[in-house]
């Protein structure tokens, strides 16, 4: 009995530490997808139980990142469809995660502005698809989370830089 304890513990300090190192992946997610604070905290809160839950299936073999990056995904929109029933549309929090604000000057504000609006105005996948790119992850990695091919991920991504230049050359 003494041993399951400590195992537990150890399991749950385990997961406050990984956690801890990548929680800006869980804010970055949930800023993505929630417009209002008080639904952004619910969000967080739930991905992170989600993600104890999961816990225990996590292959230390594998980046935890990117199986973070999976499940905070998933939740993400599940609540989204849960919620979609509340809202037309889903706009991009302005005080994203780690983005800079308006110390770039006038113009790159501007244009800040412009890609969190082209970014709100995606479907999940989508968004999800450009967070992750934004965030330099690989082709690979990108494939892995979200469940579909390099091919797919590539060919998406493709489309989505076009369509942000074209908003971007229409609002200039």
């Amino acid at each position: 009995m003494e041993i399951a304890a400590t195992m537990q513990d150890s399991t749950r300090q385990h997961f406050g530490e990984l956690l801890e190192r990548h929680r800006g992946i869980v804010f970055k997610v949930a800023y993505s997808y929630c417009p209002h604070p008080d639904d952004r905290a619910e969000l967080v809160q739930e991905i992170a139980t989600q993600l104890w839950r999961a816990f225990p299936g996590y292959d230390a073999e594998r980046s935890f990142s990117t199986w973070m990056y999976r499940i905070a995904l998933n939740v993400a929109i599940s609540s989204l469809r849960s919620r979609r029933h509340d809202l037309h549309s889903v706009p991009l929090d302005e005080a994203l995660h780690d983005v800079p604000g308006d110390e770039g000057g006038h113009e790159t504000a501007d244009q800040l502005r412009l890609l969190r609006q082209c970014i709100a105005r995606q479907d999940p996948l989508n968004r999800a698809l450009l967070l992750l790119y934004l965030e330099d992850r690989s082709h690979r990695e990108i494939a892995e989370i979200l469940g579909i091919s390099e091919g797919n991920v590539a060919t998406k991504i493709s489309r989505l830089k076009q369509r942000i230049r074209d908003d971007f050359s229409d609002r200039q």
